[in-house]
């Protein structure tokens, strides 16, 4: 028995599975078609009212129904499969088709309506309030734009303008559309449109901002004036440029097609890669023009520096591989401003050390190659972190004729000195030493330490007032002080040898004789008043400087005659024409003393010592 009811039961659940299998599955597909046609008979409803000779915008007019749109579309493609799958013959697969087509030319139709309508306010500045944030997972992700349903979007109303608020809706529409066309198989139908409009609004942005097409030959016939403006009107395009067109629209184009990869890199490629070739490569056609003056250095370097501050953003917007083109000429303008700095200053160089000028700066003053070299010098460091980018791997020549002694590093041997310090170290040791070049021309020796005394004093105070000090550091500061003071005591001693030497060596000794006193006298009066006439003409333009000297010279002279002076002015009493044997009181050295180094003689001064002099000389005579 047990054996009968098993077998029973087998037949029976056997039996019960077949009937429930032929009666089901016909249930089942009946209502699945039931649905489906449904589906088609709904879309048609929707699609045909808003065909495309409906005059109004469905997006604009009433957005629910402009969702409601969407979903009949997206129901009708499910439609499509099912009869594809089960019933390919049905007369609703040929209607559903039918309908397909309406519903994309008209989804075609408002892609391109919204776009057109919204050219002025889809950009990162009217849309930020749409962006939810950005993922640090890839590049790409960080340009992924999140923006929530309209209603969602009224309630952020509060906080966003209306300009952002109707941006953020368009976005969403546009997103919206793109993702149903693209899922339908229409998407090239779609980002032809998106092509077209976006690439007419960033080469029409380019042009706004004066970025215009240049061959090498226009940049190379500018002069240099004019081409400076054409610089300075690109650095601040170049920055719109970037921040705003460019990262504007890689923002949309990943935004709008964020349901595929490939069609938001070609989409982005196609609108931005030749507006941005063509921004990228104006600094290269500027690098090459012919280096006509080494002022043009700068227009070299502010390029490289725009280029520089804005790198990051641009391989970050330009990250595709088909938009490498745009990085590549972004590297090769880098690289041929970089080569034109580098033969600047290899030019300037060249000029300093030959430099064969052989007019005489009268007085030993500045020398105009002084003053022009160390303006230079300094303005360069005021580009420090370019310029270190620029020369880290171009090193100093291994071999100089130039003293090592000129050159010894700035910084500790832990801390070594920047490349950028060494370069403009070395070009102003340059001009150093063609300074004493220029020195020897002065027959006067004296007058030649007066000159490198006056032009080192010069670079020092340039480095001082300038960022040159910190690049150089303090110590280099105090080597060259030291040697200004070098200067300085060399050109005492041989512009004054003569007078300190008419004195006698030691006011001490034995008494000399009225005859050794009026020829001591004699000697003093002739030695002094050449080193006065002569210096009345010399010159130290710098304030501190030119008193510092005097104050030397003064504290060596003044005593030293004043002591003789005492002494043996006594001797002379009762003597004829006392005041043209003694011609100077102690007193009277200091008026003379403050008359020098101005680069003129003053007449006026001089008189005036004179008279006093005379008095004094005529008091002690009576």
């Amino acid at each position: 028995m047990a054996t009968l009811f098993i077998s029973s039961s087998k037949a029976s659940s056997a039996s019960s599975f077949s009937v429930h299998q032929t009666i089901s599955l016909p249930r089942h597909t009946a209502f699945s078609e039931y649905m489906m046609e449904e589906s088609v008979d709904h879309a048609h409803a929707i699609i045909t009212k808003w065909d495309t000779k409906s005059p109004t915008s469905l997006f604009h007019e009433n957005r629910k129904e402009g969702r409601e749109f969407l979903k009949c579309v997206k129901d009708l493609r499910t439609a499509m499969h099912f009869f594809l799958s089960q019933k390919s013959a049905s007369g609703k697969l040929v209607l559903a088709q039918q309908l397909m087509q309406i519903a994309m030319k008209r989804l075609e139709k408002e892609f391109y309506q919204i776009l057109s309508a919204n050219r002025d306010r889809l950009d990162p500045d009217s849309v930020r309030s749409c962006v939810s944030g950005r993922s640090s997972n890839s590049d790409d992700d960080q340009y992924q734009c999140d923006v929530g349903s309209d209603e969602e979007i009224n309630v952020a109303g509060e906080s966003i303008s209306e300009v952002e608020r109707v941006s953020a809706l368009a976005m969403y529409d546009l997103k919206a559309i793109a993702d149903c066309m693209i899922g339908c198989g229409y998407g090239k139908e779609c980002v032809k449109i998106y092509k077209i409009i976006r690439k007419s609004i960033v080469d029409e942005g380019l042009y706004r901002i004066g970025i215009e097409r240049n061959s090498s030959s226009q940049i190379s016939k500018m002069n240099f004036e004019a081409l400076q403006h054409k610089i300075k009107h690109w650095l601040s395009a170049v920055r719109i440029a970037v921040k705003t067109l460019f990262n504007g629209e890689r923002v949309l184009c990943d935004h709008v097609f964020s349901a595929s990869d490939s069609i938001r890199e070609s989409s982005f490629a196609e609108i931005t890669r030749e507006g941005a070739i063509n921004l990228f490569k104006f600094p290269e056609l500027v690098a090459r023009t012919k280096r006509s003056s080494p002022h043009k250095i700068f227009c070299f370097l502010d390029l490289y520096e725009a280029i520089s501050d804005l790198l990051p953003e641009i391989e970050l917007i330009f990250s595709f591989e088909s938009t490498s083109a745009v990085r590549l000429q972004v590297s090769s303008s880098l690289q041929k401003l970089s080569e034109a700095v580098r033969a600047t200053l290899s030019e300037f160089e060249s000029v300093v050390q030959k430099d064969s000028s052989k007019t005489l700066v009268t007085g030993g003053g500045i020398h105009p190659l002084t003053e022009s070299a160390m303006n230079y010098i300094s303005s360069l460091a005021n580009y420090s972190g370019v310029l270190s980018e620029i020369l880290a791997d171009w090193p100093l020549p291994v071999q100089s004729p130039f003293p090592e002694s000129y050159f010894d590093s700035p910084k500790s041997i832990d801390n070594p000195p920047s490349a950028m310090a060494m370069r403009l170290a070395w070009l102003i040791l340059v001009l150093l030493c063609r300074l004493d070049c220029k020195a020897e021309l002065y027959k006067d020796i004296g007058l030649s330490y007066l000159f490198l005394a006056n032009n080192l004093h010069f670079v020092l105070e340039k480095v001082r007032t300038s960022n040159l000090r910190y690049l150089l550091g303090e110590e280099w500061i105090s080597k060259h002080e030291k040697k200004v003071k070098q200067y300085s005591a060399s050109y005492e001693v041989m512009g004054w040898t003569k007078v300190f030497s008419s004195l006698p060596e030691n006011n001490s000794q034995a008494p000399m004789s009225p005859e050794d006193v009026k020829e001591c006298f004699g000697r003093f009066n002739l030695a002094f008043e050449e080193a006065y006439r002569k210096q009345t003409s010399w010159v130290v333009q710098d304030g501190k400087l030119r008193d510092d000297i005097k104050v030397s010279i003064a504290k060596k002279l003044v005593p030293a005659y004043g002591e003789f002076y005492e002494k043996y002015l006594g001797m002379l009493d009762g003597e004829r024409n006392l005041e043209v044997l003694v011609r100077f009181s102690p007193d009277d050295l200091g008026n003379y003393l403050s008359d020098l180094l101005h680069g003129t003689a003053i007449s006026g001064s001089s008189s005036s010592s004179s008279s006093s002099s005379s008095s004094q000389k005529s008091g002690r005579a009576r």
